[in-house]
């Protein structure tokens, strides 16, 4: 039997129900993010902590380290990184800091929303498909009364593939970032112009 290939079904990037769903970030698309809250806010992020708690292999720590003054990383499954390996969502609360910034696992992404603001003193960021943004059940439970304060909408195609890191591939499936941002109140969409050539260095392979 031949692949179903068409833009709707590749889009829909299904994971099994006990998946780590390891779909390592580009390091462009969290620089992206970062540059801008930089250009939007008067934050100081040099002088902030994040915390990214669905770590991976360090492909989007290692950007964030770039604009944070320091930041906190773990996983649930040890990836061979050297980041600690910690349950976010079960056992208790992690300590307080400035940012958390994810890609969380699809199917616990509202879980990992909502932890996230428990322990985030400036502001939330994740990384999801698009296609997050819809549903009734997902609207009642998070969107309702915890709308982002921004969307950022990737004008390009962010590539991740299973399991490992590359510059090459293509994708059916779009992906935003979710920003909830305390000193900005009220809900936007933005648009983020094509800009992966101007932040993607070649030695954000070199970890892949």
């Amino acid at each position: 039997m031949t692949q179903n290939t068409s833009p709707a079904v590749m889009a829909q990037r299904r994971e099994a129900h006990d998946s780590l769903d390891d779909f390592p970030t580009p390091p462009w698309a969290t620089r992206a993010l970062c540059e801008w809250i930089v250009r939007r806010s008067i934050d100081k992020l040099t002088g902030m902590t994040a915390r990214e708690p669905a770590a991976n292999r360090g492909h989007m720590v290692r950007p964030l380290q770039e604009y944070f003054g320091s930041v906190e990383a773990a996983d649930v499954h040890d990836y061979g990184a050297g980041y600690a390996v910690q349950d976010y969502l079960f056992g208790p609360a992690p300590s307080l800091v400035d940012w958390t910034i994810t890609n969380p696992p699809f199917r616990l992404a509202e879980q990992f929303i909502d932890r996230a603001l428990e322990t985030s003193k400036v502001g939330v960021a994740v990384i999801v498909r698009t296609a997050f943004l819809e549903g009734v059940g997902r609207y009642e439970r998070l969107f309702r009364n915890l709308a982002p304060t921004d969307v950022l909408q990737f004008s390009e195609r962010v590539v991740m593939h299973r399991g490992k890191l590359s510059p090459k591939g293509s994708t059916a499936t779009a992906y935003c970032w979710l920003v909830w941002h305390y000193d900005h109140p009220g809900s936007q969409m933005h648009w983020l112009p094509p800009c992966r050539k101007f932040l993607e260095v070649p030695e954000d392979y070199q970890h892949a």
